[in-house]
């Protein structure tokens, strides 16, 4: 496994970050970590990468106790995290120059990640002269370094415009064909189009974790919308066979789910017309990672 994690718990004061998350993420995966401010995410990855110590519990990196092998992790793991901290002062090559030095790499390691994070046309400026997005590419080149077999990357793209986000996706997504990714952020979208496996924590507390497609798409249900052109009862709607869970969302419009392989419209349109009811809108849709979120951490 690139990444264990068996029992963690840390706590500040009174406050619980971590209550005994437990996961693991084989070498190959990229792996978006989500949750709401507070939930836990960044002190979970502190904790793999060796910033902070755990109360309890037992976390590795690629087999390297968080604990007591904290060099060997630290020369596993490329870490960016939210605050991407760099030297404005230095030019960008003498900066990765500066820590090539520190993991002792070979210089040629510096023109490689300066072209593979397409910071070649920004090489040869000062880093307090860059975009926020290019800052984001020195702090990933850096990460990169090493080549490290496990890379944690903490909000990449926090505060970058559209452009900056799509680029900075492409990166990580280049990057991460062979490599251990476990990303955080909360652009719902970056993880559609980067991870293949979503864990999510509330309240320092793991609530789901799966791939992408599972996730997105539970196994036998289905969501449809439906508007009527008549006011309908809860009552009524709760006959609709198959039927698990329905919202009156506003005005006429229904959101039902169903638990069934088959496409439930034509129960939904039978049901209209059984109860002298037209169907103004009937669509299928999956629901989509927002909306799951948003399920799985506004739960009492």
């Amino acid at each position: 496994m690139s990444i264990e994690v068996n029992q963690i718990s840390k706590s500040y004061g009174a406050q619980k970050a971590l209550d005994q998350v437990s996961f693991s993420i084989k070498k190959g995966e990229i792996v978006g970590f989500l949750g709401p401010n507070g939930a836990g995410k960044s002190t979970l990855m502190k904790i793999l990468t060796t910033y902070i110590s755990a109360d309890n519990g037992v976390a590795k990196v690629n087999g390297f106790d968080v604990t007591n092998e904290e060099k060997s992790v630290q020369m596993s793991v490329g870490y960016l995290p939210e605050h991407n901290p760099l030297y404005l002062d230095l030019y960008v090559r003498e900066y990765l120059e500066f820590n090539a030095n520190i993991y002792k790499v070979a210089k040629s390691r510096i023109e490689e990640v300066i072209e593979l994070t397409g910071l070649t046309s920004e090489s040869h400026k000062k880093i307090g002269q860059l975009s926020k997005g290019f800052r984001q590419r020195v702090g990933l080149a850096n990460a990169l370094l090493h080549n490290p077999d496990v890379l944690i990357l903490d909000e990449p793209t926090t505060g970058l415009d559209p452009n900056q986000i799509v680029e900075i996706r492409n990166v990580i997504k280049n990057v991460g064909k062979d490599k251990t990714v476990f990303l955080s952020t909360h652009i719902m979208q970056e993880v559609e189009a980067i991870c293949n496996r979503v864990i999510i924590i509330d309240k320092g507390k793991i609530v789901t974790d799966k791939k992408l497609e599972n996730l997105m798409a539970p196994e036998k249900e289905q969501v449809i919308e439906v508007e009527f052109d008549l006011s309908v009862s809860e009552a009524l709607i709760a006959n609709i066979p198959n039927i698990i869970s329905y919202k009156n969302t506003h005005n006429l419009f229904w959101e039902l789910t169903f638990s069934s392989d088959e496409d439930r419209r034509t129960a939904v349109f039978d049901f209209a017309q059984a109860n002298g009811l037209k169907t103004l809108q009937l669509n299928q849709k999956n629901k989509d990672l927002e909306t799951v979120f948003r399920e799985l951490t506004t739960k009492k």
